[in-house]
This record gives structure tokens, C-alpha cells and sequence, in this order.
């Protein structure tokens, strides 16, 4: 972690002090409020549209995005205000139709790629330092700025949103009594030429953007959590890259923010990615947690402390973890994401998941629709029956042992039996009636 975020510093001062560099500051000191009330009609700061209490946007000029160079970086600074918790702030780029004045955060003919997540700290704005911020790696973005082709056909938007309530502040830090302001954001970029490697990406697919997923409103059933992505390439894509970031919230007792669990993210029913949240100690971020709180104490904590048991860090940049597959086929694909062990205690909590795509492929830079199906498997593992349930109606379902025999195939139906099975691990393929297919384990017990 800290060879990381020294390497992290390097990278960014290096953009930042450089005779070659570009700065572009798109939002500045921006004031962000209580994200519960309906939207405050104080004054928008200049070139902005104040999507919600918690968001902010603004549109690049054609200067702007003709400026950026290879080498992108990214730094969010957030201001401490009248909210003292951790809160989840995130970075967006919005593909908005070409020439449309303005519009809301539901237009669903808006596109949009979380490009950046972050975890504000526990701050007091009486005590310094009094904001925090966090750096990204962008690079990759440095062909969707540039492609005339999806500039032809939409305006470039930054979006800054950092959610926040300043109840409890309005109690417990001075100066805070009936003031519904929570933080200040301000978003800049920095790009330069030096050292650079370009790409030649000329596919943007967004798969899914602050996904919720749960298992008691997404799923419905306790054990199961699984979310499927279909999409369509018009042509075949190759060295497709993904780009994945993903939070467990969740603060209740047993919930999802205190217990690590592994992701498993499939392409074609392939395991493409695996990992598990946090594991790094949040010790470096401890100066900005400024207001008492019961995840930094009083004191520094070990390493071992901190990965027990956390996900992220108050105060820290969220990672963009990926995979990237050399070459993909024209047609339809399935994305599918599970956490196999989450619980998600007492119906609470939820893993917040954004997914897209570049890559390159014959045809122009394109933004296609994307269609999302929630799929329940359950129970798992079982001593007898399994049931499948989805808003697609169940085409077939085939049961195979670990060794690719197959077992069984029923038609039109949504349950399996598995009594007279052995002990074990069996998968099984899934096919709906819209045509996703997949491939799902089941233990035997």
C-alpha cells in the first residue's frame, strides 16, 4: 500500500510541476449540502448545473478537451464543512446528446462512466488540515477526450458528487448549529506528454455505473448475490480493457462494510477477476480524520488490525481494479458479478458497483444501451432443491458434475433436484428466454 501511494505521488507531482504540464480546473470550492433535503435554491457557482444537492456538473469545451495530453491525472479535493462522518463521493463522465442546454440526473438519454470513488474522512472544520485529497491515474481516458466521433455525437460532462448529512455536526462541531452546507468539492486535471504511452482505444461501453446490489432487494434471497450484464459488440474488440470499482456499505451491526468477502467477476462464463476489498491499513489517512471517531481511535493500529477486518479507508481514493481480455467477438456477451458470502445483515447495507469497457474495433468510438438482470439461485448450497428466479423467464436449466458429465436438463422449469445427488460441488447452465446463458456452482451438502 504505501510503495502504492508513493509511486501514486511521484506520478501526480511529476504532472503537477512540470514546464510541459496542462491544468484544468473544471469545479472549483464547489458547496455541497445536506444530500436528504430537496434541492437548495442558493446560488449556482458559474458554468455549473446543480444536479442534486450532492452533484455537480459542467461541460468541457472542445479547448478543453483538445488540451489534454497522455499522461492524465486526476485530484478531487474535498473540503471539511457541517458534516463530520465518512461519506462516498464519487467522479463521473457524462455523455450528454449533442447541443441539449442542459439536464437532469434521471435523463436516461445521459451516458455516464464512474471514473473515480472516494471515502471522505471523519473532518472538523475547526481542526486543520480542513480538506483532503485524492489522486487517480486517467490516462486511459486521454482517447474518449480526443474521438471525434462520440464528441459528434455528445458533450463531455464532468460530474463532482459527494453525499452528505450535517446533523450530527450540527451538534458536535462548533459553529455548525442550523447550517445545512456539508462539504466543499473542488476537481482538476493535470495531463502532460512527457513519458507518456498513448493508446489507440476506440470502443466506450458503459456496463453499469453505482450499481446497487443486494440480496434482499436485488436478489431477494439470503447467500445469493448476483448481478448479470448483457451487452452486444457490433464488432470484434480487441485488448478490451475493464474498469471495475466496488464498496460494501453497510455500518449496522454484522454489516457489509466490517466483513471482507470475495468478488467474482465472470466474462462468458470465464472467471476474469477475483479479489477482496481492503486489506491495506487506513494509518496513512489518519491525519485527515480530524473529528474523533471508532474506526482510527485513539492511537495508530497495526497493519494486522487494519486488514482484519476493513474495506476502505475514511479518507482515502477508492481503487479501479480491471482485466483485460486480448480480443472479444462481435455479438452478445455476459458480464455477470457475485459475491457468493455476503449476507447483508438485518436487510442493510449494499455493494455500490461500477463497470465499463475500452477497447479497440474497426468501427468509430460508440455508446450502446445495456441491459442488467438480477438472478436469484437459492438455497446454495442445498440438501435437495434449488430454485432459479428472475424477472426473464427459465428457459433450461443442465446440470453437470466437476468433470463436464452432463446430469440432468429440464425445460421451462425454475427448480432442480438434487436429492438423489452425492455430496459435492455441481454447476449448472442457466438459459433465459431473452437468451443470456451462464454458468452457476452448486454445492451439494
Amino acid at each position: 500500500m504505501y510503495k502504492k501511494l508513493f509511486f501514486l505521488s511521484l506520478f501526480f507531482a511529476g504532472l503537477s510541476h512540470a514546464q510541459t504540464t496542462s491544468r484544468m480546473d473544471v469545479i472549483s470550492q464547489a458547496t455541497y449540502y445536506d444530500g436528504y433535503a430537496a434541492t437548495v435554491s442558493n446560488p449556482v457557482p458559474t458554468g455549473l448545473i446543480r444536479l442534486s444537492n450532492a452533484r455537480y456538473a459542467r461541460k468541457l469545451t472542445d479547448a478543453e478537451l483538445d488540451s489534454f495530453k497522455a499522461k492524465i491525472a486526476m485530484r478531487v479535493t474535498i473540503g471539511a464543512l457541517c458534516d463530520n462522518y465518512d461519506r462516498l463521493g464519487s467522479v463521473y463522465l457524462a455523455m450528454v446528446p449533442k447541443n441539449q442546454p442542459t439536464y437532469t440526473i434521471d435523463d436516461t438519454t445521459v451516458k455516464r462512466i464512474e471514473i473515480g470513488r472516494y471515502i471522505t474522512p471523519f473532518m472538523n472544520k475547526n481542526r486543520s488540515p480542513l480538506e483532503v485529497p485524492y489522486t487517480y491515474n486517467l490516462s486511459n481516458l486521454y482517447n474518449v477526450f480526443h474521438d471525434t466521433a462520440l464528441r459528434n455525437s455528445y458533450d463531455l460532462y464532468m460530474e463532482l458528487d459527494v453525499f452528505g448529512v450535517p446533523y450530527a455536526a450540527q451538534t458536535e462541531v462548533a459553529g455548525c448549529s442550523g447550517r445545512n452546507d456539508v462539504f466543499s468539492g473542488t476537481l482538476t486535471f493535470f495531463s502532460t506528454d512527457t513519458g507518456a504511452t498513448s493508446t489507440d482505444y476506440n470502443q466506450l461501453l458503459p456496463l453499469l455505473s453505482n450499481n446497487r446490489l443486494n440480496n434482499y432487494n436485488s436478489t431477494d434471497v439470503a447467500g445469493e448475490t448476483v448481478r448479470i450484464v448483457n451487452f452486444n459488440l457490433s464488432n470484434p474488440v480487441t485488448n478490451a480493457r475493464f474498469f471495475v470499482i466496488s464498496t460494501p456499505h453497510g455500518a449496522n451491526s454484522g454489516g457489509e462494510e466490517y466483513v471482507r468477502r470475495q468478488n467474482y467477476t465472470y466474462m462468458d462464463n470465464v472467471q476474469v477477476l477475483t479479489y477482496t476489498p481492503g486489506g491495506t491499513s487506513c494509518e496513512p489517512y489518519r491525519i485527515y480524520n480530524t473529528q474523533g471517531n471508532g474506526i482510527y481511535g485513539a492511537v495508530p493500529k497495526t497493519f494486522d488490525d487494519w486488514t482484519s477486518w476493513n474495506n476502505w479507508c475514511p479518507g482515502n481514493a477508492v481503487p479501479i481494479r480491471g482485466f483485460t481480455l486480448p480480443t472479444m467477438t462481435a455479438g452478445n456477451h455476459t458480464l455477470k458479478h457475485t459475491i457468493p458470502t455476503a449476507v447483508f445483515n438485518q436487510q442493510q447495507g449494499d455493494v455500490y458497483l461500477s463497470v465499463y469497457m475500452q477497447g479497440k474495433g474497426s468501427t468509430a468510438l460508440d455508446v450502446k444501451d445495456i441491459k442488467t438482470i438480477d438472478v436469484s439461485i437459492y438455497p446454495n448450497p442445498t440438501s435437495d432443491f434449488v430454485t432459479v428466479q428472475s424477472k426473464v423467464d427459465v428457459m433450461s436449466l443442465t446440470v453437470f458434475s466437476v468433470d463436464g458429465k452432463k446430469l440432468s436438463e429440464n425445460y421451462k422449469e425454475n427448480r432442480i433436484d438434487l436429492s438423489t445427488y452425492p455430496t459435492g460441488v455441481y454447476f449448472v447452465t442457466i438459459a433465459l428466454k431473452d437468451g443470456t446463458t451462464f454458468n452457476h456452482k452448486i454445492i451439494k451438502k
